[in-house]
């Protein structure tokens, strides 16, 4: 996913981002101020940066990356643990920070948008000194917004500088920083089915409604980072390459969020007139520390009619997590926390509960791999890996460290036809140490898939690429959130599913992107649309004899489905809309997503809970860039 296309489909978050990416279900938990609930052939895909590994835990302990710093965005569906550590066998989603460029140029822009959206932004880069060895870039932003959700603001604030080194021509070292605050809270309200997508006596529940306790209600989240990427090449043949950061993470997430499980989908506090709702107080503070590293040399050598592609590299973690947490229960269930009117909220009369120190837990990790790509006979093509991973988890509270370990492989073989045509087969593996949630530690994700298909990529100049595959994966050991702030681990499960994508130019004025997703999954995994497809378009034009004109339109298809004894969420079809105008200085754009301000379920899941989809959501832009 370009930068580009980023600007194009005016994406704020990394969820909008991945709206029309092949084989990804983006609003897998609809509107959620707290992550990027996107899921990857059935699964929940880790979050890489700049190659390494952005965090090691569920959202409490992490923050949400603005695609304003990002170059490109890169979806990797199926296991890729070779080259990035730990994934899951769905899929990895890599994203790829702004650089220092060696042409000076800037760019500074203002956001206003619906739900009291205002932004400024802004991007400067070029030479610091006029041999060009040394190279900055800032990228800065500033943030005030609500959100569809009432007392639910969406204010960040956001610096992000780097510096490259480059004393020759084979070596280069960019160091990067961050720092970034956000303020907002839980836009996920945890509805019962009844009152969202069964009949409620009062109606439907509003998809504004805060049933939470303002002042008290927050996702606070502290993010630093610092690290560099360095490269130097070796010889011809041979290029070094290491990649490090350290990260701290502060969380502060407290919640009242419904009872939507003691009676499945009910209204357990008021079972007759289904009015008041019953409401659990939830608190998590967590500081988060950690250390990625990946260093690895790559090597280009002919031999025997044969050219390979080597790689081989250690990459390591370190991640250490602290802090407090406190809970409380509906009065009915043996707690303290007030019933409330959901259709009528009056907030106050909230006791918070206390916070107890969690005490320490962490995880280390280190994995060895080497692969090799071998191009042979002008036309084929194997890959062949192997990896092995050692993992350290450390429960803290005086258990002892649990310590486990894996070789994982990977193997795949295409045929690359002159005309562009590529059919392929591959199986590849994973490995995925998971952290503690709270005082429970999980063991291992693994996983192994499957996969075949045809690609195609034109020979002409028009960029045009097609994809044709199926797949079938296994998983063992997934966690799943069985009620809130509750999680088990699953036996082994599956997916199979196939997927087509297309991009390219139908003109020169004409650009399109369009897949097709099917997906089946076991059922004791959270389900999702069966069938998925997406189109978007881009048409460049000239109005009046003025060129620089441009408007976009995208289609989004999900159909409908049933998660165990949920009741069925219907289809759902959502229009994106974008016009815009840009000359070499300026750029005028609006983008509006759901543009029929569509009112849907994103999803209702077995244990009782469902999740409103995003409403519509209009951004005008405006930038000046030199």
């Amino acid at each position: 996913i370009t930068r580009d296309q980023i600007v194009d489909q005016g994406a704020t978050n990394l969820q909008d981002a991945l709206n029309y990416a092949a084989g990804v279900r983006s609003d897998a938990y609809g509107l959620d101020s707290r992550t990027d609930s996107a899921r990857v052939r059935g699964g929940y895909p880790d979050e890489y940066l700049d190659g390494l590994r952005k965090l090691f835990n569920y959202y409490t302990s992490n923050g949400r990356t603005d695609p304003y710093t990002l170059e490109r965005i890169e979806v990797l569906r199926g296991p890729s643990a070779m080259l990035y550590g730990q994934g899951s066998t769905g899929g990895v989603v890599n994203m790829v920070s702004k650089r220092p460029q060696a042409e000076a140029q800037g760019e500074i822009g203002l956001q206003l948008g619906s739900f009291n959206r205002r932004q400024l932004q802004a991007d400067v880069t070029g030479p610091l000194t006029a041999d060009g060895q040394w190279l900055y870039r800032v990228v800065a932003v500033g943030r005030q917004a609500d959100t569809q959700v009432d007392h639910v603001p969406d204010d960040r604030r956001l610096l992000a500088p780097s510096l490259t080194w480059r004393p020759s021509a084979v070596t280069s070292l960019t160091l990067q920083g961050l720092v970034q605050r956000d303020r907002t809270g839980s836009t996920s309200q945890f509805f019962p089915w009844e009152g969202v997508i069964s009949p409620n006596p009062n109606g439907t529940l509003p998809t504004h409604r805060f049933i939470g306790e303002p002042g008290w209600d927050r996702y606070d989240t502290d993010r630093e980072t610092f690290g560099w990427l360095f490269e130097h090449r070796l010889s011809e043949a041979w290029t070094l390459r290491q990649n490090t950061r350290w990260t701290r993470n502060e969380v502060d997430y407290r919640s009242l969020y419904g009872d939507s499980f003691s009676l499945p989908g009910s209204w357990a506090g008021d079972p007759v007139n289904k009015r008041l709702f019953g409401r659990y107080a939830y608190a998590d503070l967590n500081k988060v520390r950690m250390l990625a590293a990946d260093q690895h040399v790559e090597g280009r050598l002919e031999f025997g009619g044969m050219k390979h592609l080597l790689l081989a590299g250690l990459d390591a973690v370190r991640f250490k997590q602290s802090g407090q947490s406190g809970f409380d229960s509906p009065v009915y269930a043996g707690g303290t926390v007030p019933l409330i009117d959901a259709y009528a909220p009056v907030y106050g009369g909230f006791t918070p509960p206390p916070l107890f120190d969690k005490g320490e837990s962490g995880q280390r990790h280190f994995g060895l791999y080497l692969q090799d790509q071998v191009k042979f006979a002008s036309n084929w093509i194997v890959v062949a890996g192997l990896r092995h991973d050692r993992a350290t988890s450390e429960p803290g509270g005086g258990a002892p460290d649990e310590k486990t370990s894996a070789t994982t492989k990977r193997l795949g073989l295409m045929h690359a036809f002159a005309s562009g045509w590529s059919p392929y087969l591959s199986y590849s593996e994973s490995f995925t140490p998971q952290a503690n949630i709270g005082t429970q530690s999980f063991d291992p994700l693994r996983g192994k898939q499957w996969e075949a298909g045809v690609k195609y990529e034109s020979p002409s100049q028009d960029g045009f690429a097609f994809s044709a595959l199926v797949y079938d994966l296994k998983e063992k050991n997934g966690i799943i959130e069985v009620t809130p702030n509750v999680y088990a681990q699953l036996n082994e499960t599956w997916a199979r599913g196939a997927e087509l994508e297309a991009r390219g130019k139908i003109t020169p004025a004409i650009e399109l992107i369009g897949n097709y997703q099917y997906t089946e999954l076991d059922s004791q995994l959270e389900n999702t649309p069966r069938h998925q497809a997406s189109v978007w378009g881009k048409w460049r034009f000239a109005l009046a004899g003025m060129p620089g004109f441009s408007a976009g339109a995208g289609w989004r298809y999900l159909s409908a489905y049933a998660d165990g004894a949920a009741p069925e969420v219907p289809d759902v079809n959502l229009l994106d809309l974008m016009v815009a105008w840009e000359s070499p200085r300026w750029r005028a754009a609006l983008n509006v997503n759901n543009a029929t301000d569509k009112v849907y379920v994103a999803t209702c899941l077995s244990r009782g809970d469902c999740w409103w989809g995003a409403r519509r959501n209009a951004v005008a832009t405006l930038s000046y860039r030199w």
